[in-house]
């Protein structure tokens, strides 16, 4: 048999100047430093950061080689609704797509890396789209 996996422990995002990185993160997504890993962020490792649940942590390297990362976020359908109205409010370039089973938002941070977001709370959120 397989092993079981508890979920994704992180992902890695490749950034060209990590302290811009942070502010960008921290201001759109409002992820924190993960304090107990900062030693890590030293020589070169990766700034390790949280979405504000603790659920979610993303490990920052600073690379102009590494390739653009995607990552996709889920949510329920009110919170979906949500993200777009905040990151619309964050000037972020924001596309919506129709998945016909969910909905997805797409946008990049400054480095390029594509984020989505997405529910699957279809009709829920097909009512206030359409």
């Amino acid at each position: 048999m397989i092993p079981e996996l508890s979920g994704i422990d992180h992902v890695h995002i490749y950034v060209s100047d990590r302290s811009a990185a942070h502010h960008w993160y921290q201001q759109v997504l409002g992820f924190r430093v993960m304090e107990q890993y900062l030693l890590w962020a030293a020589d070169g490792g990766p700034l390790m950061l949280e979405d504000p649940a603790g659920r979610v942590h993303l490990a920052l390297f600073e690379s102009d080689k590494g390739p653009p990362s995607t990552i996709a976020f889920g949510a329920s359908g009110v919170e979906f609704l949500r993200w777009k109205a905040h990151l619309e409010e964050c000037g972020e370039g924001v596309s919506v797509s129709d998945h016909d089973l969910s909905w997805s938002l797409y946008f990049s941070d400054p480095d390029g890396n594509r984020h989505e977001i997405t529910t699957y709370d279809y009709d829920a959120v097909k009512e206030h789209l359409r």
